[in-house]
């Protein structure tokens, strides 16, 4: 049973902020979430903290100046997720505008798994460079590292994971969640630490008289990639992400993008003029995520580096046919393991702690999202595992408000030392490697360790609106304030919640729930997805207000997440 929540209102915050100008709807959603001042919600490049904040940005910075200086070659080792692209993308863009020569390099996650370990390490001094550049990853490539010093080349980490408790012996790591960093947006994704860097570097480049005879590179530019990479990796928005974001989707709707993100637009049927947030974690990044899930991300980083649209709608339609073939290998695995869990379900009395999962056909790259379906449906930690090489399983988890995946892996850890191999992520995502024939083991400690974790709050599934809406703002100009503001992780978009009685209701294509509401005089259309049982005359129901377009007229469409006997 899923309990409906109403988020608290600051009373005197969402006064101010009216009074400040604020619309009255965004006035109160804004207060919900913490803010007090318009300042606060106002995305001028201005406003971003400065990159000298970010620990060893300029450290960094003297280091690639150096390098470049001396023409030296520069190599980025980059993630296969859409993080990790993107910031590949920023750092190849960028360096080779400041002259430098760079190239790039993103293991194939089958053969190599995650990270800079010793093989790529060893992979990478093929190329012959004299400095590494780890985006999105690294914090924990302490062997990697050591191997990469062993075989001559310097390493330059540019990273946002957790760190373990022993960090890399590399030249200079730029992290906000290492030790000693104060910077205050500890969720910079790996996209955003990577731009911070190239901002530092370009002050440095300056300082030494670079542009003094040519044209200094607009960094911002490379805004849209960054806010890509921002969105796509589900990082929190705090203020200084939701500015990057902001100017990233400004330069969208403007048309002033990379090939890259035009061709996906396009090949995903959006219209790049009202980008949001929404198009770019369920448009353009599962497209991109695809290349690397599926095949080699090498692909997704080409389209975004490339200047020449033809080749990018030429890779942007591979890379449609990868997601294609993911969401059809995600769907197969997810049939499986509903199964596999309604077996579990009817052996147990109560549902477990934890879920571990594990099929020997199962897809390696899809895992992850196969995880993140079936924790959604039970409402507790889930890992999956796919078979790896070596007699090894790779598991990808997700996880639910109340227990930090990342730290209850540590745990396991310090546990059952030897049972898992490697480890990393956040609080809500985590990867792992451990034996196949350790895997009764780890599902033993790892559904004990969660245990203690877990409260009886946390096991009630919960969803946190934002109460109702007065029927005079539930319009189409109010469904277009909400789409064109900066929602997503930690500074969710606004849901609402209020008492409808049911007019009409019919199923589509088997599975979709249209209704006819009605609140006092005012009457909605509105649809559930993935609902085909008939709703009860009136319902309590939480929705978003969204924008429905048909035959070129547009039209209020109340779209419901939750909806209750009233």
């Amino acid at each position: 049973m899923t309990q409906i929540l109403e988020r608290k209102i600051p009373q005197r915050a969402a006064e101010m902020l009216a009074q400040e100008g604020v619309h009255p709807v965004l006035a109160r959603l804004y207060a919900a979430r913490g803010i007090h001042r318009r300042e606060e919600v106002e995305h001028k490049l201005s406003a971003l903290l400065p990159p000298d904040r970010l620990m060893n940005a300029d450290a960094a910075a003297v280091l690639l100046a150096d390098h470049i200086a001396s023409a030296k070659r520069l190599l980025i080792v980059a993630d296969y997720d859409c993080d990790g692209a993107t910031a590949c993308a920023v750092g190849v863009r960028a360096l080779r505008a400041f002259g430098a020569q760079v190239d790039y390099l993103v293991p194939n996650r089958f053969e190599y798994g995650y990270g800079l370990s010793p093989e790529i390490a060893r992979l990478a001094a093929q190329k012959k460079p004299d400095l590494i550049i780890t985006v999105d990853n690294g914090i924990a490539s302490v062997e990697g590292v050591a191997e990469a010093g062993r075989l001559g080349m310097a390493t330059l980490i540019t990273d946002h994971h957790l760190p373990g408790d022993e960090l890399p012996a590399a030249e200079v790591i730029v992290n906000p969640n290492q030790p000693g960093c104060s910077f205050p947006s500890k969720g910079l994704a790996g996209v955003g630490v990577m731009f911070y860097v190239m901002l530092a570097l370009r002050a440095e480049l300056r300082r030494r008289g670079a542009f003094a005879e040519r044209l200094e590179p607009n960094l911002g530019n490379l805004l849209d990639l960054v806010a890509l990479g921002t969105v796509a990796d589900v990082v929190p928005l705090d203020q200084n992400n939701r500015i990057l974001v902001a100017q990233g989707l400004s330069r969208m709707r403007a048309g002033k993008m990379q090939p890259g993100l035009e061709a996906l637009f396009r090949i995903a049927g959006r219209d790049a003029r009202r980008a949001s947030t929404f198009d770019l974690g369920f448009g353009l990044g599962p497209r991109l995520n695809a290349a690397g899930r599926l095949s080699d991300m090498s692909l997704g980083i080409e389209a975004l580096i490339t200047d020449d649209l033809a080749r990018a709608l030429n890779i942007a339609g591979d890379l449609d046919r990868l997601n294609r073939e993911r969401r059809e290998i995600e769907a197969q695995m997810q049939e499986q393991a509903l199964a596999l869990l309604d077996e579990v379900v009817e052996a147990e009395d109560d549902a477990a702690p934890a879920l571990t999962l594990f099929d020997p056909d199962w897809h390696q790259g899809v895992v992850g999202l196969l995880a993140s379906r079936v924790k959604d449906r039970v409402h507790r930690p889930v890992i999956a595992f796919a078979r790896g090489t070596n007699d090894e399983l790779k598991g990808s988890g997700r996880s639910i408000p109340g227990v930090h995946l990342r730290d209850a892996l540590d745990l396991v850890s310090k546990r059952a030392p030897g049972l898992i191999l490697r480890f990393g992520g956040h609080a809500a995502a985590a990867g792992l490697s451990i034996r196949e024939d350790d895997l009764p083991w780890f599902e033993e400690v790892f559904t004990e360790t969660v245990a203690g974790l877990l409260s009886p709050a946390d096991k009630e599934r919960t969803l946190e609106t934002d109460g109702p809406l007065e029927a005079g703002y539930m319009s189409l100009d109010s469904a277009r304030l909400l789409a064109g503001e900066i929602w997503g992780q930690g500074f969710p978009a606004p849901i609402f919640c209020d008492e409808f009685a049911v007019e009409n209701q019919r199923v589509l294509k088997d599975k979709h729930l249209k209704l006819h509401l009605r609140k006092g005089g005012s009457r909605f259309e509105a649809i559930h997805f993935n609902r085909a049982e008939p709703a009860p005359a009136r319902v309590r129901a939480a929705y978003r207000l969204d924008i429905n377009e048909y035959n070129g007229k547009a039209s209020v469409q109340l779209v419901v997440e939750h909806l209750q006997p009233a």
